[in-house]
């Protein structure tokens, strides 16, 4: 295996890993101590104690993102409100369907019995910002610091810190603006409006793609470059509306720093867990997205990636298991009742057949996350007609699996080898019921599933198949569930950014700006690479929406990322696929679960999810729901009591909103009021 060399040096991680085990998290933002054991004195003021900061806030771009949980990751928290999917665990005690009524400012965000990690991301936006601003406060003192070093430092810790507030901003809205470690007791901060939040972040950003040096010139990976400080202010220009800008700075980065989109397959081949169960025909998609793949040499597509496959700060990441389909349970039944009927058999079983062994190919997946049918079907399908041979929705490559290309695997099954059903092709069970009334078991178009939310969906096997290495050395193991060990075992690397999202990206500065036929070639760059059919003359927002789903499922924020494109339809005027117009006034100040008004994100995910449309009967009866308010998530009550010295804003809609509390309107203003204490 290649080796690869990294800002993570075990001296780093183990002090990195230290801290961040010594810091937690809380719900109390305001405790700013994140290295509390440590002497400044003695820490800080040595470049090895910068650096030992920096691991620590390289690491935190990976716990954003990833916490261990085995049912719900974070990442699946940001699209459980969107238009490619919801949560589907409905074994669950209290549903994550309702979120109109169950996200409130006290409610912590959670529900179903897992931390579905809304609340993480408050706290993993606050250590983050911390994290950076330990290097921002200190990196003057180091003495005899190189000055150019010294930019460097600085540069990434301002990335470090904008990335944060990016994601922090856009999920939370107006939040407390914080570019200093205290050091007085401070608990009186005021709110910042987001948008001088972000005229900040395009002023740091500027200032880090001036002074972090290109990847070329690092000599190791898995810290910030400065085309990874390209692409983030990339995406703040269009926020903050300078979409000329935006555009000549993703012409760049696409042109001029050693990029470019892979366009075969390269690197190590990882073939599908079982090959003779399903096998996967060697393509360019299939290898971008293994792990090992994303760090490779030869992979021009990288921007900068999360590592996580060394030993000290592995973090589990089990993506077949969480975020694939539930289909091995008592639920599915064959066409004459038997069920359980497709299982996860162990090698060891007496039942095991190698050429139906889904476990393996597909993973162990519980169903906690499912996508949505405009995932699954919509955004594939042009003029009636369904592409099979864009490679990110291709099956005879075997990137893209539908239920109906698994077999029924248990031998006590009739259709046994047979593909699965949906529905009954016949008649079954002649029988008598308590009533003495004579009928069908099973009726020709019975549902053969009778929870179609968590049992019954497709799997984009080429975003989520991680070779779970542990598991496949155990022969007992009946659960493969993706990067389960470190120490190299398992690979659980991901793309932080790629040069794919570039493209796309340009494709909305031109949009923004009128070019829909510039912002068109920019979506077939990415469709010609997949192989697709169809390619576009003209696009609207929602076509670029779409291929941001085809292309970075897994990879981008949704949520949030929605979130940027409504406010930029809003500032821009452009209108929407629908060829509705967005008022910058207004639109992030609604609520309601009618299906009239609302932001951009609001009808997306009203209108290409079963979001807002009335209850449905799955395993048990279910309500999603959305409210329009729910664009922002609720400033948590506990950060708001805490700060005793003056009120914070509380979004709009939710309990404790008044757009009397007072909110700095300049970033200037609130960095100087960070000197002033209760």
């Amino acid at each position: 295996m290649k080796t690869i060399n990294t800002i993570f040096t075990k001296g780093c991680m183990v002090l990195a890993s230290a801290a961040l085990f010594t810091t937690g998290c809380s719900d109390d933002f305001l405790k700013q101590d994140p290295l509390s054991f440590y002497n400044p004195e003695n820490t800080y003021t040595t470049e090895s104690g910068l650096q030992a900061a920096m691991a620590m806030c390289d690491y935190g771009l990976k716990e954003m993102l990833m916490d261990g949980n085995s049912n719900v990751l974070p990442m699946a928290s940001l699209y459980f409100m969107t238009d490619l999917g919801l949560y589907a665990k409905t074994d669950a005690g209290d549903m994550q369907d309702d979120f109109a009524n169950k996200i409130t400012p006290t409610s912590g965000m959670k529900g179903g019995g897992d931390e579905n990690a809304m609340q993480r991301f408050w706290d993993r936006t606050w250590n983050s910002v911390t994290f950076a601003n330990t290097i921002i406060s200190n990196v003057d003192k180091v003495e005899g610091l190189d000055p150019t070093l010294r930019d460097e430092y600085l540069g990434r810790a301002y990335f470090h810190r904008a990335y944060a507030y990016y994601h922090g901003v856009l999920l939370f809205g107006d939040i407390p603006l914080i570019t200093k470690l205290i050091e007085v007791p401070k608990q009186n901060y005021k709110s910042t409006s987001k948008e001088a939040i972000f005229k900040m972040l395009v002023h740091d950003l500027e200032f880090a793609v001036e002074h972090v040096p290109p990847q070329k010139e690092i000599g190791y990976i898995g810290t910030v470059n400065q085309e990874a400080c390209m692409q983030l202010l990339i995406k703040c220009y269009l926020v903050v509306g300078e979409y000329a800008k935006a555009e000549a700075m993703a012409t760049d980065l696409i042109n001029n720093h050693g990029l470019a989109l892979m366009q075969a397959p390269f690197g190590t081949n990882v073939p599908s867990g079982n090959p003779e169960t399903w096998p996967v025909e060697r393509n360019v998609i299939w290898d971008l997205h293994r792990g090992v793949n994303i760090t490779d040499a030869a992979n021009t597509e990288t921007i900068m990636p999360i590592l996580n496959y060394y030993s000290e700060g592995f973090i589990n990441y089990p993506l077949m298991r969480a975020m694939t389909v539930h289909w091995s349970n008592g639920i599915i039944v064959d066409p004459h009742n038997v069920g359980s009927p497709t299982y996860n058999y162990a090698r060891s079983d007496s039942k095991y057949d190698a050429g139906l062994d889904w476990v393996r190919a597909l993973g162990r997946g519980i169903g906690c996350f499912r996508t949505s049918y405009h995932y699954n079907q919509t955004i594939w399908n042009y003029d009636g007609e369904t592409d099979w041979q864009d490679l990110r929705h291709n099956r005879q490559k075997g990137n893209w699996v539908e239920m109906t290309d698994l077999k029924y695997n248990n031998p006590s099954s009739e259709f046994y080898g047979q593909n699965m059903m949906l529905y009954a092709p016949e008649n079954y069970g002649w029988h008598q019921n308590e009533k003495g009334e004579w009928g069908w078991l099973i009726e020709k178009g019975d549902l053969l599933c009778k929870d179609t939310i968590r049992s019954w969906f497709p799997t984009p096997l080429y975003k989520v198949y991680i070779l779970d290495q542990s598991a496949e050395e155990n022969m007992g193991a009946n659960q493969f569930n993706g990067a389960t060990k470190g120490n190299n075992v398992s690979n659980g690397n991901l793309y932080l950014f790629r040069l794919a999202e570039t493209y796309l990206l340009r494709a909305e500065a031109k949009f923004y700006q009128g070019n829909t036929t510039g912002a068109a070639e920019d979506v077939n760059i990415i469709r010609r690479r997949a192989n697709a059919k169809k390619m576009f003359t003209t696009v609207t927002i929602g076509d670029i929406c779409d291929e941001r789903a085809r292309e970075l499922y897994l990879e981008e924020w949704r949520q949030p990322e929605l979130a940027r494109i409504s406010w930029c339809l809003a500032k821009s005027g452009q209108p929407d696929e629908w060829g509705e117009t967005y008022d910058l006034a207004t639109w992030d100040k609604q609520s309601g679960t009618d299906l009239n008004g609302g932001s951009y994100w609001y009808k997306r995910t009203t209108r290409y999810n079963i979001f807002n449309h009335g209850s449905i009967i799955s395993s048990k009866e279910l309500n999603y729901r959305v409210d329009k308010r729910n664009l922002f998530w609720p400033v948590p009550n506990s950060a708001i009591t805490a700060n005793i010295g003056a009120p914070l804003r509380q979004n709009y809609g939710y309990d404790g909103y008044d757009a009397s509390v007072f909110m700095f309107d300049n970033w200037e203003d609130a960095v100087a009021d960070e000197e002033t204490a209760n």
